[in-house]
């Protein structure tokens, strides 16, 4: 009966969420370890893991001096304007499954706040920019829900690295 309690409260977490978090796809990665050149036709750089990261596609940090990783320059937008922000990512330099829990935000990286301290930035369906908003010691998950309540404008949300302003993840209504 407990195992169904605690399936009982997945489900209900799920159902209770207005957002799911969108990583990089295998599918998008998979060009980039074959090829080693980003869709900026700069070199893929392979190096063992000096900092936390995290890996854009599972979204769990990299363990330093152990991991094996690719930075590259990356666009997380669809539209070319003034708010594309290309920059650099890292990734895990073997295949590693997606994030999977995708109706809340990755647990080791909103428990890790100085390594991943975090900006949400907010955009329109045109793709222009309409919030940011520092997380601090706030709670991410109740933020994140909490900008898709009370701002109908915003079609999805950034989660980006507040010191190194470099993208993490893509936040979608759900």
């Amino acid at each position: 009966m407990g195992g169904d309690s605690r399936n009982f409260a997945v489900s209900k977490h799920n159902t209770m969420s207005n957002f799911k978090i969108v990583p990089l796809s295998k599918n998008y990665v998979q060009h980039i370890r074959e090829t080693r050149k980003d869709d900026f036709g700069h070199e893929v750089i392979e190096q063992v893991a000096t900092g936390a990261g995290p890996c854009r596609v599972s979204l769990k940090p990299f363990e330093k001096g152990v991991d094996k990783r690719l930075l590259f320059s990356h666009t997380p937008f669809d539209i070319d304007n003034v708010y594309n922000q290309p920059g650099p990512v890292f990734i895990n330099a073997d295949d590693v499954e997606e994030y999977s829990d995708i109706y809340r935000f990755p647990p080791e990286i909103k428990a890790n706040k100085k390594s991943f301290p975090l900006t949400l930035i907010g955009y329109n369906d045109q793709q222009m920019m309409a919030l940011t908003k520092m997380v601090g010691d706030g709670d991410v998950d109740e933020m994140i829900t909490e900008i898709f309540d009370m701002n109908p404008n915003v079609a999805y949300l950034h989660a980006r690295n507040s010191q190194a302003c470099c993208f993490i993840c893509k936040i979608e209504r759900a």
